[in-house]
């Protein structure tokens, strides 16, 4: 995993806006409609090889395919494990439950979108049953990226949101689900790997469940949950160096209030127990931009990479490059050391097909704010000007 050695580098959190022709053919897709192969590879071709392009642009150092052969983020396991039927029936947020105009408003801004709290459920032993469709995406990404970027990733979800969004209906304990989750994603982290890119975990249940799944569990019986999901992921990644993984976390990439979100000084420690050789954080939305001082208390390892979120996901506004400038230098300042930056969006612009909180032609500008901002930060904390 490369370092900011001689600059600040940039890199996003993973997905990015899909055009109308693939949204529209992922949703169908997941609806079991029938698909034309050709007409699915030729706009898969079409929307890699466009964000790729529009990543290169933006002076993305980090980059992928912006998740666009997926529907989602992570219920897209349903379609390449087996075990999987009915429906889900995840809980209502907090924040929902006490808004629900804010619901309303989503449900007339987001009439067609993927499945979200209504994805399959476990219904027998899952296994992980081919590993075709993931072997596609990295060659198609690898042969449409080749020279665009410094370093390539590629994301797959953890063991512990599967299990929280793809809803246990079978196993005798939500332990036992997720951890039988473990071994068999397992495959999809070592295909990542083992294709040369780096593997990118995404665990937002390791924060957002706490509002979510967990909401009447305390704050220190969420800590213990988390504990063992964190666990779960270790044991998924056994056999993948450390300096060729990352971990996201965040706390929900919704646009809302936000106020039940556990803070990250009670689980940053959990954060700490990943194998990972970078954790992926946000701070750039209004709820969390304090939480740097986390850092003053859990003091951030010396021999991992911090990649905190200075651009927001779910907002329209195109940060000012010194707005980002200084959030970058604040990151460097809780870790000590510039070279263990690399700055970063705070979640994905593309989570769920058709659920896009950031118009597709803004989400171009706030990236390259991002390098802008990267630069100025890399002048002052390099004394020197960037090439």
């Amino acid at each position: 995993m490369i370092t900011s050695r001689d600059r600040i580098l940039t890199t996003h959190v993973g997905s990015l806006p899909r055009n109308e022709t693939i949204t529209e053919l992922l949703i169908k897709r997941e609806a079991g409609e029938a698909i034309d192969p050709k007409k699915m590879a030729d706009e898969m071709d079409r929307a890699v090889a466009d964000v790729v392009k529009k990543q290169k642009d933006a002076g993305i150092d980090i980059g992928n395919d912006g998740e666009q052969q997926r529907v989602a983020f992570q219920t897209y396991m349903a379609a390449r494990m087996s075990g999987y039927g009915g429906e889900s029936k995840r809980r209502v947020g907090k924040d929902f439950v006490e808004h629900p105009d804010l619901v309303a408003t989503f449900g007339r801004r987001f009439v067609h979108r993927a499945k979200m709290s209504n994805a399959p459920q476990a219904i027998a032993d899952v296994k992980y049953t081919d590993l075709g469709p993931i072997k596609d995406e990295i060659a198609r990404f690898k042969k449409l990226a080749s020279g665009a970027f410094a370093e390539q990733f590629m994301t797959a979800p953890s063991p512990g949101i599967v299990a929280t969004t793809l809803m246990n209906a079978h196993y005798d304990s939500h332990e036992a689900y997720v951890n039988a989750l473990a071994t068999e994603i397992g495959k999809e982290y070592r295909a990542i790997h083992v294709a040369g890119l780096i593997l990118q975990v995404d665990a937002p249940d390791l924060a957002m469940e706490r509002v979510m799944m967990f909401q009447d569990e305390s704050d220190e019986g969420f800590v213990k949950i988390a504990e063992m999901h964190l666990a779960a992921i270790n044991k998924a990644t056994e056999g993948i160096p450390r300096d060729r993984w990352r971990l996201h976390v965040c706390w929900g990439n919704w646009e809302g209030p936000h106020v039940y979100d556990i803070a990250l000084s009670k689980v940053l420690p959990v954060f700490y127990q990943t194998t990972a050789g970078a954790l992926s954080i946000e701070f750039a939305n209004p709820r969390h931009q304090h939480e740097y001082a986390a850092f003053k208390r859990h003091p951030f390892p010396k021999d991992m990479i911090l990649i905190p979120g200075v651009i927001e996901s779910t907002s329209n506004f195109v940060e000012h490059p010194e707005v980002v400038a200084g959030r970058i230098e604040q990151a460097v300042a809780a870790v000590g050391d510039r070279e263990r930056v690399i700055a970063s969006t705070d979640c994905g612009f593309g989570t769920f097909a058709g659920r896009e909180w950031v118009a597709a032609s803004i989400v171009w500008p706030k990236l390259k704010a991002m390098r802008d901002g990267a630069d100025l930060a890399s002048q002052r904390l390099w004394g020197k000007k960037v090439a």
